[in-house]
């Protein structure tokens, strides 16, 4: 997966680019500090592993997750190649700076008192617009998303399915940490409303994975952009066009909606009059996904 995107510097589409960023990572900022923190959620990533050291050790959440940031955006570029643009680089030092600026000068009190419920919905509410508008920047906000990378270079699991592990992984360091059932089971529910919530600032349906339709004129450049930018394959249909019988050839393939939110804006540059469908994918199995021997039926 590529998020090394090149926008031509302070054009409109850099601007809005850099404008959803630092939108999204302010706003993400205003979930952690407000929302999870107090209620000692870890709702994945590195600022969950943040969070729960923050009441183990009470050290500043910005100050532990950049520390882990820093290392593995590093060992993200040596381990899987240049896939972190500078916008990657920037979405991190904003999120850790704007949640150093609450934290230091608005404090740790929660904006909801004495109802964990409220702040885990709100919380949702707010990490998913902060991670949709992130995406929609074509830019990612890290942590422990480069650990699923790294992990389905070297397992051949599907990437999905890695981020939701390691995510799980990181819900279940609160009931380590503080033996309470209550928290993981409210960071989860902040998790499916984060899901949900940036799928609908993406347009893109409520599936993690998407299948793709895109018709174009100059199929080739957007088969290598999808080789080679996002690492996905694919297949080309022919077909002929209904109103003038010319031939078509069409490119089917299955991706994120993170790597979507890439593949739009390459089918946008190459070809303006594209036409892509997007479908909501319930269950995808083969090679890069599922594995088929993994499904009961």
């Amino acid at each position: 997966m590529s998020f090394v995107t090149k926008e031509k510097l302070f054009s409109k589409e850099w601007f809005l680019a850099y404008t959803y960023l630092l939108a999204g990572s302010f706003i993400l900022a205003l979930g952690i500090v407000l929302f999870v923190n107090p209620y000692k959620l870890a709702p994945g990533g590195t600022y969950g592993i943040a969070i729960v050291l923050h009441h183990v050790v009470d050290l500043k959440i910005s100050a532990m997750a950049l520390c882990m940031d820093i290392p593995l955006l590093i060992l993200g570029t040596l381990v899987l190649g240049p896939r972190f643009g500078v916008k990657t680089i920037v979405s991190t030092v904003a999120i850790a700076g704007f949640t150093y600026l609450l934290e230091t000068y608005r404090g740790y009190e929660p904006l909801v008192v004495d109802d964990p419920l409220l702040s885990t919905i709100f919380g949702g509410v707010l990490y998913g617009v902060a991670i949709g508008l992130i995406f929609k920047s074509r830019a990612t906000s890290g942590g422990s998303d480069i650990i699923a990378m790294i992990t389905s270079k070297y397992t051949k699991m599907s990437l999905g399915k890695l981020v939701i592990l390691v995510d799980s992984i990181i819900v279940l360091l609160t009931l380590v940490a503080f033996d309470d059932w209550k928290l993981p089971l409210y960071s989860w529910i902040l998790i499916y409303i984060e899901g949900v919530v940036i799928d609908i600032i993406l347009q893109e349906g409520n599936s993690f994975h998407k299948t793709l339709l895109i018709i174009s004129d100059k199929y080739d450049e957007i088969r290598d952009k999808i080789i080679n930018d996002v690492n996905r394959g694919g297949t080309f249909f022919a077909g002929s066009g209904m109103y003038k019988g010319k031939e078509k050839k069409m490119i089917y393939t299955v991706v994120t909606r993170r790597e979507l939110a890439i593949i739009k804006s390459h089918v946008m540059k190459i070809d303006p009059d594209a036409f892509m469908n997007v479908i909501d994918s319930n269950e995808t199995l083969g090679k890069g996904f599922k594995s088929l021997d993994e499904d009961p039926s």
